[in-house]
């Protein structure tokens, strides 16, 4: 609509000019619409997109992954699970420890509906194993990845701020990690430490920092010579400040993608540690020794192995779906 369109009064008192849903002043045209007199029409939906922050952005489209969605209600669902376990499931399951009084009679029942997933060669319930199993294979991912995490961390921003001397020796540290392979290296690590829960966590998170910290040296990379970090150095800003002040929120979200597929690796490696009789020990429950116990029954009870496998499958496939969905969320050149 053209200039010549527009009833301007310029002899309106300024408290009587009508204004609009932002607070600026519109005028009317001859057919009575009030037009603005700035930028016009301008949609909600636009400005709701353009005035959320990143966070806020990445919440946005992760909704939108149903995928993802799915799988944050399945990890939620095994957490509430385990954390909930001691309240309810020794009562109404039973016990995943203690024999049944018994124990010939309960031994490899089929699963019924007394017995949900069956019972295990001792009578006990696999499915009160599971649960149980569940609180021991999230524990150990999320210690075991938050050791991972703050020594990532460190020598991953030590090597990319510094360069130099501290990048070559950080770098050819984690390089001697990567030669040797994974699965081994933990054996080792147990072996010399002695088999237990909390070995298990000890040796995923020490053989898990090279990764984290090459994530996070090339994400710093990316972004320390950027014009605020040069701003900040100009005006007398401490290394230190510059790296959690600046740096760091802008390197993070790689992080947290690498972050949650890495407790699903986790999970995975204790369960192929405790299947190997070096992770947790019995008659504490883990997924991965219910599947060591499977092996002799494995057409006789097949159900032994079946739901400890899905419990596996399901909850790493989560977090790696999780993860997929929270790069896709959290990459600022994805368009809505």
């Amino acid at each position: 609509m053209t200039p010549e369109h527009l009833n301007w009064d310029h002899d309106q008192d300024p408290d009587m000019i009508p204004l609009d849903a932002g607070g600026h002043p519109s005028r009317q045209s001859e057919s009575g619409d009030h037009i603005t007199a700035s930028m016009g029409h301008v949609d909600v939906a636009e400005l709701s997109t353009s005035s959320r922050t990143l966070w806020g952005d990445a919440w946005y489209r992760l909704r939108r992954n149903k995928l993802a969605l799915v799988a944050l209600v399945w990890i939620i669902f095994m957490i509430l699970l385990a954390v909930t376990a001691d309240l309810w499931v020794p009562q109404t399951l039973g016990d995943p420890i203690v024999l049944p009084q018994d124990t010939a009679a309960a031994k490899l029942l089929p699963p019924s509906a007394d017995h949900p997933f069956g019972t295990d060669k001792l009578g006990r319930e696999i499915i009160s194993r599971i649960i149980y199993g569940a609180r021991v294979s999230l524990s150990v991912g999320v210690l075991a990845v938050s050791i991972s995490l703050v020594i990532g961390l460190v020598f991953g921003g030590l090597a990319a701020y510094y360069g130099g001397l501290w990048d070559t020796l950080i770098m050819r540290t984690a390089d001697v990690f990567f030669a040797f392979p994974y699965v081994l290296f933990a054996i080792t690590l147990i072996a010399v430490l002695g088999p237990s829960y909390r070995n298990v966590f000890i040796a995923i998170g020490i053989l898990g920092w090279p990764s984290i910290a090459r994530v996070f040296r090339s994400s710093i990379l990316s972004v320390k010579e950027n014009e605020y970090v040069d701003a900040a150095r100009a005006v007398g800003a401490s290394d230190l400040r510059i790296m959690f002040r600046h740096i760091l929120p802008n390197s993070i979200a790689p992080i947290v993608v690498y972050t949650t597929m890495s407790i699903g690796s986790a999970i995975l490696s204790e369960a192929a540690l405790s299947f190997l009789g070096m992770g947790v020990q019995p008659p504490t429950p883990s997924w991965g020794g219910m599947l060591s116990d499977a092996r002799a029954f494995l057409f006789s009870a097949p159900h032994m192995m079946l739901f400890p496998g899905i419990a596996i499958l399901t909850t790493v496939l989560a977090f790696v779906l999780m993860g997929d969905g929270l790069r896709d969320a959290l990459d600022v050149k994805m368009k809505d």
